[in-house]
């Protein structure tokens, strides 16, 4: 029988209102991109887009533009499949030069403002025993989604995709034993954090959670910069285990700290862009944004 403990520390007023706005503007976008993304061969106009999801054009790309920065048509390049093929060519001078540089500090990545720590063996073996994770559920450019934190870090970020309980319940696995508090107020700097891509000020401090092996691809992970792209297999020769895309891909598909880790930046040999925890759409999202933010 689970051990798991729930503590409700949920402020009265909550930012409900707000998470549903923003859900539902997420959700009409999310489906003009997955509109986009399956018919970019056909190079759709904004009209069939617009008719698609139910909004006028005017709205549609006042709103597109507003909340992804660029406008469904420059959006509609950065999806095409030439395109990413040509950013994974284009990546790999970049890459080099990031890889080269390696770390700049004790556990400090080189381009960013994130710093790691891992869970010990023993905490990892007794599934989280006599540890306090707090969570709480924020608005993001992507949609609502859940963050956990412990005292040495955040340890979570999960897109909500079919429920909230559903989230909590993929952050939890494995760490059964551990105390859950849902604490919205103490995970709103993390939230802001996570998301300004360094702006917000100060350092962003994760705690990673499994094999040696995973967290070694995870901080390979970190080490793409935005605008990036690259494939497992050329990742698992970056990280110094040729042959081995497979395994880096399960590492990939496992990482637990979305968008922070960006696991989205890893896309397949051909350019595909598939397989994602949160959704396609919203990895295409995140990615066409950042190519955006990259010129």
């Amino acid at each position: 029988m689970s051990n798991l403990r729930t503590i409700d520390h949920m402020p009265k007023n909550t930012n409900r209102h707000k998470l549903d706005t923003q859900a539902r503007l997420y959700n009409q976008i999310a489906r003009a991109i997955e509109y986009i993304a399956e018919n970019r061969l056909d190079q759709p106009e904004l009209d069939d887009v617009a008719r698609h999801v139910g909004m006028s054009t005017h709205h549609l790309q006042r709103t597109f533009t507003d909340w992804a920065g660029i406008s469904p048509k420059k959006f509609l390049k950065a999806l095409t499949l030439e395109d990413a093929k040509r950013r994974l060519r284009a990546s790999t001078s970049v890459l080099d030069t990031a890889f080269d540089a390696g770390l700049s500090g004790p556990g400090r990545l080189h381009d960013l403002f994130v710093s790691t720590d891992a869970v010990t063996p023993g905490e990892f073996k007794s599934r989280g025993d006599g540890m306090t994770f707090r969570y709480g559920f924020h608005p993001s450019p992507f949609g609502e989604c859940l963050i956990v934190a412990s005292e040495r870090g955040l340890t979570g970020i999960s897109f909500i995709v079919d429920d909230r309980d559903h989230a909590l319940w993929e952050q939890q696995a494995g760490w059964e034993r551990a105390t859950w508090v849902q604490d919205d107020a103490s995970t709103a700097d993390y939230a802001a954090s996570a998301f300004s891509n360094g702006r917000h000020g100060g350092e962003l401090k994760l705690l990673l959670r499994g094999s040696p092996f995973r967290i070694k691809v995870w901080e390979g992970l970190l080490r793409i910069p935005e605008g990036t792209v690259t494939s497992y297999s050329d990742l698992a020769e970056r990280i110094g285990r040729p042959g081995a895309a497979r395994a880096v891909a399960g590492a990939v598909a496992n990482n637990m700290i979305g968008y922070v880790i960006p696991c989205h930046r890893v896309i397949r040999d051909n350019g595909g862009i598939t397989g994602y925890r949160w959704e396609p759409a919203r990895k295409a999202a995140i990615l066409g944004m950042e190519a955006a933010r990259a010129g």
